[in-house]
């Protein structure tokens, strides 16, 4: 039996993109609370991001506003706060705006910092200031297409929600997670 020679330049990777070194390092610094580094890191993310219009960049200078807040640096993360959910609202995405934001003004609340949530609060609602409150919390989170664990195909109105962002594959019962 004959085998095939791999192409020149080796084998392609097929599926998933290569995960950029920094967005590994950044998480790492995150979970490990060097969070003065993290923020470093994730602002450097945004940044690129930014340049090159890519769609993640909101999420990273989230990020970087998260880990500037854990640092005590509470006016760097409100900026880069501010800037991710304009982002955001720029590429028409008016309803993670406001489930970010939500998200950030629950966790400043829980960290003791209620005049910097409101100062988000504040920043949302002249953002978003005719997206009705109920609106955004009854449409279901975006699921996979397929369940990571088996593969089936799987449809918001088949499965069953365990909260408000994680379903139950309805064929070998696996939590997944929706955006």
């Amino acid at each position: 039996m004959f085998r095939r020679r791999p192409p020149r330049g080796g084998f392609r990777k097929i599926g998933r993109a290569e995960i950029p070194p920094l967005l590994k390092r950044a998480n790492h610094l995150l979970n490990g609370g060097q969070f003065a580094e993290a923020g470093e890191a994730f602002e450097e993310l945004a940044e690129r991001a930014f340049a090159r219009q890519g769609p993640r960049a909101p999420v990273f200078f989230l990020q970087a506003g998260r880990a500037r807040v854990l640092n005590g640096q509470n006016e760097i993360g409100l900026a880069h706060f501010k800037r991710g959910l304009q982002l955001f609202i720029n590429i028409g995405k008016p309803f993670r705006a406001h489930h970010a934001g939500q998200r950030i003004i629950t966790e400043l609340n829980r960290q003791g910092l209620a005049s910097e949530a409101e100062q988000i609060q504040n920043f949302l609602a002249t953002l978003l200031p005719n997206l009705p409150d109920g609106e955004a919390e009854d449409r279901p989170p975006l699921l996979p297409t397929h369940c990571p664990a088996c593969g089936a195909a799987l449809k918001p109105d088949e499965v069953e929600w365990l909260d408000s962002v994680t379903a139950e594959c309805a064929y070998c019962g696996s939590p997944v997670r929706g955006a």
